[in-house]
């Protein structure tokens, strides 16, 4: 089974091995790294293939809906994706050199558009790193409102860092689709 989702400027299908040598050195970019949880640095070759067969496995099964996000001409620029398996996880990273460009906003419109239409999902959660606001006004407007604040582990800072906590209901998600 494969998806393909469509923006106006972008892409978004699943992650494949070919596309190891466009993402590697976009999230081995310690300012990229230090937003996410679960990625290290340095991020190898050895990361991004098991990375590949991991996130090639979830999808067949159907536990992870995670998208390469590319421009029209082919570049890749990112991931983004939904984890079920996660409590409805939706998280994203973006090369450095496409922050500031709205493709965050724009490919995570259409990943929650998928969720809801396409994956029935109640609830999405997200987080973001206190020193990422960035990733907050994002986050906000997806839909996205704050349920509080924690600590995550991040690999790439070898620490717990401090968190706001953000989640999207249905509800507010089908108020915002009509009033658009």
């Amino acid at each position: 089974m494969s998806v393909l989702l469509e923006t106006e400027r972008l892409l978004l299908r699943y992650p494949r091995a070919a596309d190891i040598s466009q993402f590697l050195p976009l999230i081995n970019d310690f300012d990229v790294s230090k937003n996410l949880s679960r990625v290290p640095h340095p991020y190898t070759e050895d990361d991004a293939c098991a990375f590949i067969v991991s996130i090639r496995h979830a999808i067949r099964e159907g536990t992870d809906h995670a998208f390469a996000i590319l421009l029209k001409d082919g570049a890749f620029i990112g991931l983004c994706g939904i984890h079920p398996e996660r409590g409805w996880e939706f998280g994203y990273w973006y090369g450095k050199p496409y922050w500031g460009q709205g493709y965050a906003t724009e490919a995570g419109l259409r990943v929650v558009t998928y969720a809801f239409d396409e994956l029935n999902a109640e609830t999405l959660k997200a987080s973001w790193f206190h020193d990422n606001p960035r990733s907050g006004h994002v986050l906000a407007k997806l839909g996205f409102q704050s349920v509080g604040e924690g600590e995550i582990a991040c690999v790439s800072r070898a620490c717990m860092v401090d968190c706001h906590l953000v989640e999207l209901d249905r509800a507010t998600y089908m108020t915002r689709k009509k009033a658009a």
